[in-house]
């Protein structure tokens, strides 16, 4: 839960500190709106990907699930910086299925935390393997990093993306491949 009155402390400080006049008409509220959108950007401090993934429906195909292009923003844990992208998520059910809603959820939750990336989706393939508790699956995440693109090394357009898998994942270079075909083909 964000302590609405320390954030806003915090900023007013970061304001004086930077040289700025907390009195200036500009300033006056950017205290508040930055306590609220840091409740609104990290929300998802206080959820449990559970509670998304706990709705599962019983199938009889157990082919791959991909859910691609899950667009989502998320903060740097180190420069407090904005990283955003897209998640494609795939998992090879084992009798039940998940709402596709139900994915995108969970990267959501994972994403509105202090965040690194490489972190941030392994997260979102544990928290499909627990609850859901499928025969594997696989997790690509593309992101561009603001603390890369307007600070530091600057270099726009540049993106990281890391991937996990799990279960039959892990150890099928075939399943995998199939993954990143099935990403191409649908572009």
């Amino acid at each position: 839960m964000v302590d609405h009155e320390k954030v806003k402390e915090a900023v007013k400080l970061l304001l004086e500190g930077i040289g700025e006049d907390v009195n200036r008409e500009g300033l006056l509220e950017t205290p508040e709106r930055i306590a609220r959108m840091y409740e609104e950007i990290c929300g998802g401090m206080e959820e449990d990907a559970g509670t998304h993934l706990s709705k599962v429906f019983t199938v009889d195909n157990n082919e791959i699930v991909l859910e691609k292009d899950i667009v989502f923003y998320s903060t740097c844990e180190h420069h407090l910086m904005p990283f955003y992208g897209k998640a494609h998520v795939a998992y090879i059910p084992n009798g039940k299925v998940v709402g596709l809603s139900k994915l995108a959820r969970t990267v959501e939750v994972y994403a509105k935390r202090l965040q690194i990336q490489e972190q941030m989706t392994g997260q979102i393939a544990d928290a499909i393997m627990q609850h859901i508790q499928p025969q594997g699956v696989m997790v690509m995440l593309e992101a561009e990093h603001m603390c890369m693109t307007m600070r530091g090394i600057k270099k726009p357009g540049s993106k990281t993306v890391s991937i996990a898998s799990r279960g039959v994942f892990e150890e099928d270079i075939t399943l995998q491949n199939q993954f990143f075909q099935m990403l191409r083909n649908s572009n």
